[in-house]
């Protein structure tokens, strides 16, 4: 079995926390497929599931689709984020090259965030996953309550 999705992030690149373990797939030099699993930690599909993995990436990844926004706005847009965290992940959002952060000047001085086109490409996979759990999230809650039922 071949798994094309992930290839090794070359070794002068440092990418992300190094905690936790996810699959890992290496690849054949000669074909260029990945075709031996192992647990390692640089891997490029580990990279997109720590960018999806943060609760609140996504949503914010979501509530810029439509065009730059200010903080305020996207606070609004969201709900139920606090200013502290909807900073660190505009933060971390730019850091990782998805977000673009304009400063303007003017009395009083403004900023808005803008999706780059590295951000747009997420908008697909966000919008399936999001289709996914509105099919199968009834499916996922059930079993949630099935499996805390059986600890009492």
């Amino acid at each position: 079995m071949t798994y094309p999705f992930c290839r090794p992030i070359p070794e002068r690149q440092t990418v992300g926390s190094r905690s936790g373990t996810i699959w890992y797939v290496t690849s054949d030099v000669r074909t260029k497929q990945c075709t031996e699993p192992s647990f390692l930690a640089d891997c490029r599909a580990r990279l997109a599931f720590d960018l999806l993995a943060n609760t609140w990436n996504a949503v914010v990844v979501w509530a810029l689709r439509h065009g730059p926004r200010r903080p305020g706005e996207l606070r609004e847009q969201i709900g139920g984020i606090s200013q502290k965290v909807l900073t660190e992940t505009l933060r971390r959002l730019e850091f990782n090259g998805l977000v673009a952060r304009h400063a303007y000047a003017g009395s009083p001085p403004r900023v808005e965030y803008e999706l780059t086109a590295l951000g747009r490409t997420l908008l697909d996979p966000i919008e399936a996953f999001g289709a996914w759990a509105f099919e199968h999230g009834d499916e996922v809650m059930d079993a949630q309550e099935r499996t805390a039922g059986e600890g009492d």
